[in-house]
């Protein structure tokens, strides 16, 4: 089976499209543009891990390019595309809007007509929690109203609306994944956990905590979530279906507690300084699981305990200390 990832020096990219190239019969075309939103030696790390896989095959193609992607696509029979490249960060989305409308909104547009044009018929696509926006009401499900609060949230939800049109048309199919707040070894150093394990180890200066640290988050460890993919890689499709899941562990926790392990797992605890609600800020996510593990079977998620541990024995050899 051959899979195009888009995104594939990413964070998600990068661990599934690892854990996809284990399996002997699946030969992954990865695809990225390398940007510097953060660094850029991280995501040559990330690849040259990969490219020890004989049946990995890396491009640097941006998916914003169509004429790019159309000719890079062209013969390699495809059977299915996984797009998770986009602009991340939610904060960054109020000070560059236009990189999220250009990315998420033409950069997925691209990618829809590239397959179409190259009779791929199956995209599964990265959406995110950050759609729901803020809520009253938990655990979030799929068939609640979405309310986004940015226009990274707002990004995702046009490539759901987008995808449910695109299934009609061109008769395909789609499945998009609302990730909530995925980590896991190879993070990205502007999210939480690695910029508070940054912090503890002295390679920035200060750890702001926003809302007094009084946020919850449904944390899903990466291994689950590629496990998961896996499974929704191989599920029987219908022509022109249309289904988005939540992908999360359906355990929310303080942000505080987090911070209480992460200290005991280290033994240091560095400096924190707490600062009111910040207007790109969700107070809480807190997502059912229900709809995906009808779909795919019952599952253990890993702990929260396990899952830091992990992410701490990378952290500490990928950065020598």
């Amino acid at each position: 089976m051959k899979i195009l990832i888009t995104g594939a020096a990413g964070f998600i990219g990068f661990n599934l499209s690892k854990y996809l190239l284990g399996f002997k019969k699946i030969k992954i075309f990865g695809i990225d543009n390398l940007n510097n939103y953060y660094s850029k030696s991280l995501k040559l790390s990330r690849i040259k891990e990969l490219k020890k896989f004989k049946n990995f095959n890396f491009k640097k193609i941006d998916i914003t390019n169509r004429q790019a992607l159309d000719k890079y696509l062209k013969k390699k029979k495809i059977s299915l595309i996984i797009n998770l490249a986009a602009q991340a960060g939610v904060r960054y989305s109020f000070i560059k809007p236009s990189e999220f409308v250009d990315n998420n909104i033409l950069g997925f547009y691209n990618v829809v007509k590239a397959a179409k044009n190259n009779s791929i018929n199956k995209i599964i696509y990265a959406s995110s929690s950050s759609v729901y926006g803020d809520s009253l009401f938990f655990p979030l499900k799929e068939t609640q109203i979405i309310n986004p609060k940015n226009i990274y949230g707002l990004s995702k939800k046009i490539n759901e609306e987008m995808a449910e049109v695109f299934s009609k048309q061109f008769e395909m199919t789609f499945i998009g994944l609302r990730f909530f707040t995925v980590y896991g070894e190879w993070g990205r150093p502007d999210m939480f956990m690695m910029k508070y394990l940054n912090s503890t180890y002295n390679l920035s200066k200060k750890f702001y905590l926003n809302n007094f640290g009084k946020h919850t988050r449904d944390f899903t460890y990466i291994r689950d979530v590629c496990q998961i993919i896996k499974k929704i890689i191989f599920l029987k499709d219908k022509q022109s279906q249309n289904e988005i899941f939540n992908i999360c562990s359906n355990r929310p926790i303080n942000l505080l507690k987090i911070i209480k392990q992460i200290n005991k797992l280290t033994c240091k605890s560095p400096t924190t300084y707490k600062r009111p609600l910040q207007k790109a800020d969700v107070i809480k996510t807190h997502g059912s699981n229900k709809k995906i593990l009808d779909k795919i079977g019952k599952r253990r998620f890993t702990s929260i305990k396990d899952g830091l541990m992990n992410t701490l024995i990378w952290f500490k050899k990928y950065y020598n200390f």
